[in-house]
């Protein structure tokens, strides 16, 4: 506890021109309108080659979940700049959340390359509060990358069950934490506080895998994988898909 403690210490006083924005109410607008949008598109390329085979293995299952009319109509949480786009299957309508708008023009040339696509609309909604879409209103719901920083995580699921049609599936792959016997724990507990700042909310340590088993699914496809991401404390994933 002591060097974790210690270790959070020296690693804030090298982020102090961050912290000191932060403490002015400076750092957050900035982080929302420019450096997360930013940081995001070149972090999103590296992650997309670690972890495209995931992503197409996950992702390929997605037609089994059209509703009657043949159709396939997915909501996407945190839609970013849109880099799922390309594992969706032709003809899906998409609808777009996030709850940062300054996407946009990153998520616009996603949409151009994607054409196979149809985009219903764009929300600016969190994850715990999508009260604009109807209720059993979608086929699937998606979501990568993101319970990691939404305010809660149950809370989150709970809206992810109420706009899914009874059938309808969950798909989801998210980084977790580390066993607690391990290195990369411990270096998770160190980065924590610095690295939620930095990343507009995300936490290392969240077992998600827990949320997802306590949540009310019929089914749950859940599989502990290892994305392994040069130099980042967020290596241990969980990937899967859970059915209401």
């Amino acid at each position: 506890g002591a060097s974790v403690l210690l270790l959070r210490a020296c690693l804030a006083l090298l982020a102090s021109p961050i912290y000191l924005m932060s403490f002015l109410g400076l750092w957050e607008p900035f982080c929302k309108k420019f450096f997360f949008p930013c940081v995001l598109d070149k972090l999103c390329v590296v992650y997309d080659k670690k972890s495209r085979k995931y992503k197409q293995e996950l992702f390929r299952n997605l037609p089994d979940f059209r509703g009657s009319s043949g159709q396939l109509r997915l909501l996407e949480i945190g839609t970013g700049s849109g880099t799922n786009f390309q594992f969706y299957p032709s003809g899906c309508t998409v609808i777009c959340t996030d709850i940062n708008p300054n996407f946009q023009e990153s998520l616009s040339k996603n949409m151009k390359k994607n054409q196979h696509l149809h985009y219903e609309q764009f929300l600016v909604a969190a994850g715990e509060d999508l009260r604009q879409v109807p209720s059993g209103s979608v086929d699937a719901v998606v979501c990568t990358l993101v319970l990691c920083s939404v305010t809660s995580v149950s809370s989150t699921l709970k809206e992810v069950l109420r706009v899914l049609r009874p059938g309808g599936a969950f798909f989801f792959l998210e980084h977790v934490a580390a066993e607690h016997s391990s290195w990369k724990y411990f270096w998770q507990q160190v980065y924590f506080p610095t690295w939620k700042l930095i990343f507009a909310g995300c936490c290392l340590t969240r077992e998600l895998w827990k949320n997802l088993e306590e949540a009310k699914f019929s089914e749950l496809k859940l599989q502990h994988i290892r994305v392994d991401m040069p130099w980042m404390p967020i290596k241990p994933h969980i990937v899967g898909y859970g059915v209401k």
